[in-house]
């Protein structure tokens, strides 16, 4: 038995938009991590279950380490496939926004977004939530969107329409968002779902060799270079900060989602409690925050680099170069240190 986090109001009126519409579109966020795909797959076979007719588009690909997931072939990529996105956009009756709480974090998605006539339902656990949905279910303290899906169909009372697929999609990101429920999973109540998700057919050790035991030769040299030679410490700051160049990232033949995770492994040095990764794309540079304790990372991705998160976790962007981006990151770093509860 678990709590009921999500309100009353919103479960009927989830279930009640579901019943009256069969053209379902989910959206997730740009760079799509564990717990964007696991949500998205974990409620499209869910849906399925329902004989919806169901799509899920992402803005860009998803790391190679998740297309093993069932379902995963059938996404559709906005970058590789706009007009086809476009048109399940205009024709949806129904769009379910998962994993992001603010329509600039679904990037190219967003003016088709914007343009649909659809009713609307977020499902998120990031902080601040936008006002663009008919539906808002957003609970920071949850550990991932995954979970929230999983209390959501339970909630309506279709617990038995969880098929493997859809348990294994929810185990994933509730997996992936929580470092292997090493971090944000304290509640009793996560295991309470990870053994019911076992009992539907999840081989929870499989799916860890999966996602972090597959790694290509390119990837792991690209981690072994991001460590030995691209690792700065400033230990007045107890902070950590890496960071990666296009031409390093091509070096190494960098796939989609090979640098994930490496923003979490300097969080191991002893006395280390924040961990900064600066990685260049085309036209802007993309950061990562992660932090231990009360070190409020979310607070400079927001104040500084037109990102967000959680207090532990938070992301940004910086239009300039990586060493301008660093730079700023060096001029704004004390005062958020001096405000952090000492360990």
């Amino acid at each position: 038995m678990i709590s009921k986090v999500i309100a009353e109001e919103k479960i009927q009126q989830v279930r009640k938009l579901i019943e009256k519409n069969d053209k379902i579109v989910i959206l997730t966020h740009l760079s799509p991590d564990g717990d964007a795909i696991g949500s998205t797959l974990g409620l499209f076979h869910f849906l399925n279950e329902l004989d919806k007719q169901v799509s899920v588009i992402i803005p860009n690909d998803m790391p190679q380490f998740l297309k093993w997931m069932d379902g995963a072939k059938d996404i559709v990529v906005y970058e590789k496939y706009p007009e086809f996105a476009e048109e399940l956009m205009a024709d949806a009756d129904l769009v379910f926004c998962l994993d992001f709480n603010a329509r600039k974090r679904a990037d190219c998605i967003e003016p088709a977004l914007v343009k649909s006539k659809a009713r609307k339902v977020m499902v998120d656990h990031h902080p601040y939530p936008e006002d663009f949905c008919d539906v808002t279910i957003s609970y920071p303290q949850i550990c991932s969107t995954g979970e929230l899906v999983f209390r959501l169909i339970c909630r309506m009372g279709e617990f038995e329409l969880i098929n493997h697929a859809c348990a294994e999609a929810i185990y994933v990101a509730m997996m992936t968002d929580t470092g292997a429920f090493t971090y944000n999973s304290e509640s009793p109540e996560i295991y309470t779902i990870i053994a019911a998700l076992i009992n539907k057919g999840v081989k929870k050790d499989l799916v860890y060799q999966k996602i972090f035991h597959t790694n290509s030769v390119d990837r792991m040299k690209l981690m072994g270079f991001a460590l030995s030679e691209k690792l700065r410490i400033y230990p007045e700051y107890q902070t950590a900060v890496i960071t990666l160049s296009k031409e390093e990232l091509k070096r190494f033949n960098h796939q989609s989602g090979d640098t994930e995770g490496f923003v979490n492994m300097p969080l191991s040095i002893s006395g280390i409690r924040c961990s900064v990764f600066f990685r260049e794309d085309d036209q802007k540079i993309k950061i990562s925050f992660r932090s231990k304790g009360s070190f409020a990372v979310n607070r400079i991705a927001s104040d500084y680099f037109s990102g967000g998160g959680h207090t532990n976790a938070a992301g940004g962007e910086f239009y300039g170069t990586i060493n301008e981006a660093v730079a700023l990151f060096e001029k704004v770093i004390p005062r958020y240190v001096a405000t952090a509860v000492p360990q």
